[in-house]
C-alpha cells in the first residue's frame, strides 16, 4: 500500500523526499487509526463500571479508567509504525520517493556498486539499531 500511494504522490507532487513523506504519512493515519479505535473497543468494562460508580463524571471516566487501558497499547502501535516506516522508506525511495532510497537505485543504475552497497550497510545498520530501540521501548511499556 505505501508503494502504491508513493507512486500516486510522486505523479502529483514530483520525485523527492515530500511524495515519500506523503505515502508513509497516509498509510501510518490509516493504520494507526483503524488500530487505534479497536484498542478502545476492547478495553475492560470493570474500570469503567468502578470509576462511573463512584460518581465520576464522563470526562473523569475517559481520563481515569479508559486512557490508562489504551495508552501503553497506543505508545506500542507508534513505536510499531515507526519501525515499519523506518524499513518502508527506502523502499519508498526506489519509486521517487526521495531519500537514500532514491540515491541507491541511482547508484546501482550508475554501476556504482561500492557506494550502494556502503549504502545497504548503512540501511541495515540504522534498521537494526531502531528496531532493537523500539522493542526495548515497547517491552518496558506493555
Amino acid at each position: 500500500e505505501p508503494l502504491i500511494l508513493g507512486i500516486v504522490f510522486v505523479v502529483w507532487v514530483g520525485i523527492g523526499p515530500f511524495a515519500g513523506v506523503l505515502a508513509l504519512m497516509l498509510s501510518s493515519v490509516a493504520d494507526l487509526g483503524k488500530l487505534f479505535s479497536e484498542q478502545v473497543e476492547n478495553i475492560e468494562d470493570g474500570p469503567v463500571e468502578a470509576v462511573t460508580a463512584t460518581g465520576a463524571s464522563r470526562v473523569q471516566t475517559i481520563n481515569f479508567a479508559v486512557i490508562p487501558q489504551v495508552v501503553p497499547h497506543y505508545i506500542a502501535f507508534i513505536f510499531y509504525r515507526w519501525d515499519i516506516n523506518v524499513r518502508m522508506s527506502t523502499i519508498i525511495g526506489f519509486v521517487g520517493g526521495g531519500g537514500i532510497g532514491l540515491l541507491l537505485f541511482r547508484s546501482t543504475n550508475l554501476t556504482q556498486y561500492r557506494q550502494a552497497a556502503v549504502m545497504v550497510i548503512a540501511i541495515a545498520l540504522v534498521v537494526t539499531v531502531l528496531d532493537n530501540v523500539s522493542s526495548r521501548v515497547r517491552r518496558r511499556i506493555i
